[in-house]
């Protein structure tokens, strides 16, 4: 089949991180005491433990951190929903990271009305206007055979790279700073690194997607005028058609010298198509957290299998003993796991892993 008689299926388009900094006023000191979070990141550094801490501030419960952050925020909050930078005297007042597995459950826009909702019961008001700093656009595709290499991409940026796995390539990356596009196996990804299997039920499918990524920072933004989660609705068409149009394309190599006269990968036009109809696409929203759970069960009963073999075949050498049935397995499983039994470690120690879960940890 030729690369123009192949389909390509676009599965699922949306917004996968947004970076932004809010400019409030300060909080009342009975909903977030600064003090009393620099007592708690002092504690947790002191006990040099790497866990956070759980804590109500406002409506909301957030871990707080025993770190501060790169940008110079002196506290760290986690939930579900955000990452939150912040601090007393800094300017802006905090930095907002909207994470992937909200913004695939909820909308930008309403992830950050209800990042507001929570400042409001802080006590806090905003100042101005949001600041958006960093917008990562997606689109998945069904691609069961890639037809394309690094030659076939045509950018205005400089830079480029590509990232291999056992002599396969996985990854394409060209540019650096302001614009990077990525166009990568999103099936291996998951699979070595993010572990975000609840994409499966989004896509309909476990295999053979490639996702097109546009990582855009503050200075394109704001050279679109999108400032704003009102700006980024309205404008987000405009931005992603000069992404695609001209920042980026995907060509059919032929024997022009000249790369910018190959013709577009079909794959491209389809792109292009998929983009001028934007505002007519469906999103899709999905609340991951039990599929990963799930997986995440599966995983452990796999490990705890094998570790059950190693101790039937451990025993087996010790005794002198030619095999062990499953059942004796289980039985030697639970009177070891029963000798190291405390309930008091046993209850505090599946709270802390339940709240884990709850903000976020999955």
């Amino acid at each position: 089949m030729s690369v123009e008689q192949r389909a390509y299926k676009l599965l699922l388009h949306g917004i996968d991180t947004v970076q932004c900094a809010y400019y409030l006023t300060q909080p009342a000191s009975k909903y977030l005491d600064f003090r009393a979070l620099a007592v708690i990141k002092e504690q947790l550094r002191m006990n040099k433990s790497r866990e956070p801490r759980a804590v109500k501030l406002g409506d909301t419960e957030y871990f707080i951190h025993p770190y501060g952050s790169s940008s110079g925020f002196p506290f760290v909050l986690s939930n579900e929903d955000f990452k939150i930078e912040l601090g007393e005297f800094n300017n802006p007042s905090c930095f907002v990271t909207y994470r992937s597995q909200a913004l695939w459950r909820q909308s930008a826009s309403t992830l950050h009305d209800k990042f507001v909702v929570w400042a409001m019961s802080v006590g806090c008001e905003m100042q101005q206007p949001e600041s958006l700093s960093r917008v990562d656009f997606c689109f998945d595709y069904s691609l069961a055979e890639r037809d394309f290499d690094a030659d076939s991409f045509v950018s205005l940026s400089d830079k480029d790279s590509q990232h291999r796995e056992n002599g396969t390539v996985q990854t394409f990356t060209l540019g650096k700073g302001d614009v990077v596009l990525r166009v990568y196996d999103k099936i291996a990804e998951i699979r070595q690194q993010s572990a975000k299997v609840w994409f499966h039920e989004l896509w309909g499918q476990d295999e053979h997607v490639w996702r097109i990524e546009w990582q855009v920072r503050k200075a394109l933004l704001k050279g679109f005028s999108i400032r704003t989660f009102v700006d980024l609705q309205e404008r987000q068409g405009a931005l992603l058609h000069f992404l695609a149009e001209s920042h980026d394309t995907l060509r059919i190599r032929t024997e022009d010298s000249n790369r910018s006269r190959w013709p577009l990968h079909p794959l491209w036009i389809d792109l292009q198509q998929r983009i001028a109809a934007l505002h007519m696409l469906e999103s899709k929203h999905l609340d991951g957290k039990e599929l990963v759970l799930d997986e995440r069960l599966m995983r452990l009963t796999i490990s705890i299998y094998g570790y059950l073999k190693r101790m039937a075949a451990v025993s087996c050498v010790k005794h002198e003993q030619e095999m062990m049935t499953e059942e004796e397995a289980f039985q030697l499983l639970g009177e070891r796991l029963h000798s190291l039994f405390d309930p008091l470690s046993w209850k505090a120690d599946v709270r802390k892993r339940i709240k884990a879960i709850e903000l976020g940890e999955w």
